[in-house]
């Protein structure tokens, strides 16, 4: 199974080695039968397909058989004709495993042992044992292949060819369920133990199985696309569940998702967007989920990244700590139209119309004020904080204690002048008899002095920038 990297089409290859494609919503769409690379042989059992994968812009997919790779070029739309646009035949050493990585390198690995680049042909890893599985990192850069002795090679690259490549470590079993996340390596296999490697392949963490009697071997692993978890699948048909904590730096298990009449799993494969979720065979197992308002479908496909769905109108968006923090609670305010989650460190904010999201630093028992559509007015402890949605720092934080919204106005590029980029403005009371204006651009230092004329109180006009002091 593959997921392109746009996310619109979701590839299955079935045992009659035709891949049939499917849109996000899981509807069929189209379907493609593969060739042997030797049309003229007629005998059924002449290949294999061990392996599948999108390129990187999502209008080809390459398919790994056991004679020949193939990359079928498939348009952008539904229908589109299928054409082979590029072979590698591998007729002595059967294609056992493939990825296609961001650099646009198709690497295989072969039942000799060897890894392979298809694009340029040269070698990768030299002759060691059978090649049971390739993954990737997160940003697609980096490959590791696992051999039937144990031996998981690292093979890492900076431009077109992968230049470095190492031993990492020896993984007890043969490593069928590998997977890259961005703090280690997930590795498991026959004995039943899955063992987490650092970078440098020293271990961080070990999970034995062994001796319960209901696990079996595990089969195959993937990795979300940020790297903060990872699901095994194994003979007996349960999905095992990792999450990354920041707070403690190890993994934790979540409960094992069990699929009915399900034997064994043997493929995996995890939405390449933000908004990805697990697919398995016919499964699409999440986190956690919940319902919130009765109008918003909260799904937690990883820690550190929440999909909340508008159940009425269908519209998704998702809410990501870009600093891998976990997200604790999702609250939906102000006229059910705020999203405002908190993790350890952060706090995330963010429009359900415009689709445009914040993260900045925390504190506690915080007020929120959302009469404004464009900025978040929050109330901590004497001091008024604002965020502008879609931006990852706050405009300032000033310090009063007349935190009424009648009492506060804030206006982001309204009325815009020429040769002005921003144009942000503040006013707010300093104290009963005293307002403060900022100004993004333009000072007007005359208004303080009409002020002080006619209404006989002080005002104060100050710059508004994002280092603005309190």
């Amino acid at each position: 199974m593959a997921w392109s990297q746009n996310n619109a089409k979701f590839a299955v290859c079935t045992v009659d080695r035709v891949v049939l494609l499917y849109d996000e919503h899981g509807e069929r769409r189209d379907k493609f039968s593969t060739k042997p690379a030797n049309m003229k042989v007629k005998s059924i059992f002449i290949y294999m397909v061990k392996g599948m994968a999108f390129s990187p812009d999502s209008t080809k997919i390459t398919i790994g058989q056991t004679d020949i790779i193939c990359v079928y070029k498939i348009g952008e739309d539904w229908g589109d004709k299928k054409v082979i646009c590029h072979k590698f035949i591998q007729m002595i050493n059967a294609v056992t495993c493939l990825q296609w990585t961001s650099e646009y390198i198709i690497v295989f690995g072969l039942a000799e042992g060897k890894v392979k680049e298809g694009n340029t042909r040269e070698r990768v890893v030299g002759k060691m044992s059978y090649v049971v599985c390739l993954t990737t990192n997160c940003s697609g850069k980096e490959i590791l292949s696992g051999h039937a002795d144990g031996t998981i090679i690292r093979c890492s690259g900076e431009s077109q060819v992968l230049l470095k490549n190492g031993k990492l470590v020896n993984h007890p079993c043969p490593p069928y369920a590998l997977a890259w996340a961005t703090n280690s390596i997930m590795a498991a296999g026959c004995d039943r133990r899955i063992i987490a490697y650092g970078k440098e392949g020293h271990v961080l963490q070990s999970f034995d199985y062994s001796r319960d009697p209901q696990e079996r071997e595990f089969t195959t692993a993937v990795a979300s696309p940020g790297g903060q978890s990872v699901v095994l699948g194994s003979m007996t048909g349960e999905l095992r569940v990792f999450n990354w904590s920041p707070q403690r730096s190890i993994w934790e298990e979540a409960k094992p998702r069990q699929i009915a009449n399900l034997y064994t799993i043997t493929a995996l494969a995890w939405k390449w967007m933000s908004h990805g979720s697990v697919w398995c065979v016919t499964s699409n197992p999440f986190l956690d989920q919940s319902i919130c308002k009765n109008k918003f479908e909260l799904m937690y496909v990883g820690p550190s990244q929440v999909i909340v769905k508008n159940l009425s109108s269908g519209t998704r968006v998702v809410l990501k700590s870009h600093y891998g923090y976990e997200v604790e609670e999702v609250k939906i305010l102000g006229k059910e139209r705020y999203l405002v989650a908190h993790t350890s460190d952060t706090l995330l904010l963010g429009d359900l119309n415009t689709n445009r999201l914040s993260e900045v630093g925390t504190k506690t028992e915080e007020k929120y004020f959302f009469e404004n559509e464009n900025v978040c007015m929050i109330f901590n402890a004497g001091e008024l904080t604002l965020v502008d949605y879609g931006n990852k720092d706050t405009l300032g934080s000033v310090c009063t204690e007349f935190v009424n919204p009648h009492l506060i106005s804030v206006r982001i590029n309204e009325r815009c002048q020429r040769g002005t980029e921003d144009h942000k403005k503040l006013t707010y009371l300093v104290d009963i008899k005293s307002i403060a204006i900022g100004l993004g651009t333009v000072a007007y230092a005359v208004i303080p002095a009409l002020w002080e004329a006619h209404m006989g109180g002080s005002l104060e006009a100050r710059s508004l920038r994002p280092a603005w002091p309190t």
